[in-house]
């Protein structure tokens, strides 16, 4: 993209004890950086989301608002933006791309916010679904420069359930055949948008008929769209290489915490408020009480919609964005 900056980090050692080789982080920033360096606003980005579609998360009048913070929106490697298997060092293309784990990502990410920004405090991490989870790594790995943290559909942990639900769209797209002959398999991307629509809401969604909201006369419709958008906008390998960090998200599983999970979360000492949707299927709102309980200062506050997970969707929902806005005024002060 040509929209952004790109921050060269070289050959990064990688907690698997791999080398990603000739990385760099694609991030955009909006706003000033005040003189004392702590008007820092980071939003990493979501699963299928770049830096642009993080600007539906802030804008003027907004409780973000580059007016008066300095937002840094980095790319998480993976998304074809940053490093990723699509437009990675040809050693490492494709299929030969390493295993990236978030706690590289956000070490990454200290890296360009504290050598090449100059940042020297972040008053706030926040964002949703994998974002989000990026978001606890940053309170659970840098609680001293961190002043709050928001996640939003999002865990400090990937669950099991979570974790198979994500094998099943997986294995959607690796059933075609073309992906085993190492081509750009059509079907399979097909299969995996098709079969991750079925999660992305809740029942009563579509029950109540509520996709005729977002334009969609019938379910089909709204299943040939997510079909759509998976051949036309995302590389197989892509998706799989985030897919990969995604279900390996702990933000114990690191040298720091050696997996202890609930001195990690003891460790996230930032204001933290955390934002389940109430019907969201894979980011459930059980697994974020049971990490509240350990975080010393943290509240649960979570959100109904029928929307399930897709209500934090950029843009797409008015209630809850004025529902997100209120919680980041409230740890913004």
């Amino acid at each position: 993209m040509s929209d952004c900056a790109y921050f060269e980090l070289g050959d990064v050692e990688l907690l698997s004890g791999e080398t990603l080789r000739e990385a760099r982080l694609a991030y955009k920033t909006y706003g000033q950086l005040n003189a004392a360096g702590d008007n820092v606003v980071v939003l990493p980005t979501f699963y299928t989301g770049t830096h642009v579609r993080n600007e539906g998360f802030f804008g003027p009048g907004r409780a973000i608002d580059p007016a008066r913070h300095f937002v840094v929106s980095v790319n998480m490697f993976g998304n074809r933006v940053s490093t990723s298997p699509s437009n990675a060092a040809p050693t490492q293309r494709g299929r030969r791309f390493p295993q990236v784990t978030l706690y590289d990502n956000v070490r990454c990410q200290h890296r360009l916010l504290f050598e090449e920004l100059g940042v020297r405090r972040i008053a706030l991490v926040a964002g949703w679904s994998m974002a989000g989870c990026q978001t606890y790594h940053w309170g659970a790995m840098y609680p001293d420069v961190v002043e709050a943290i928001v996640p939003f559909c999002a865990s400090a942990k990937t669950s099991p359930h979570n974790f198979v639900f994500l094998e099943g769209v997986k294995a959607a797209l690796q059933a075609d055949p073309a992906w085993s002959r190492d081509e750009a398999p059509v079907a399979g991307l097909k299969a995996f948008g098709r079969v991750y629509a079925g999660w992305a809401y809740s029942q009563t969604f579509f029950r109540e008929g509520l996709y005729r909201e977002l334009g969609f006369e019938t379910v089909e419709d709204l299943l040939v769209d997510w079909e759509n958008d998976h051949v036309d906008n995302w590389d197989a390998n892509d998706l799989l290489a985030k897919l990969w960090s995604w279900q390996h998200a702990d933000i114990s599983a690191n040298p720091m915490y050696k997996g202890d999970f609930h001195a990690a979360l003891r460790a996230i000492t930032p204001r933290a408020i955390i934002i389940p949707c109430t019907q969201d299927l894979y980011f459930t709102p059980e697994d974020n009480e049971l990490e509240v309980a350990h975080m010393p200062n943290a509240e649960l506050r979570p959100y109904d919609s029928p929307y399930g997970h897709c209500v934090a969707s950029p843009g797409s929902n008015a209630a809850f964005q004025e529902f997100l806005d209120e919680a980041i005024q409230e740890v913004l002060g």
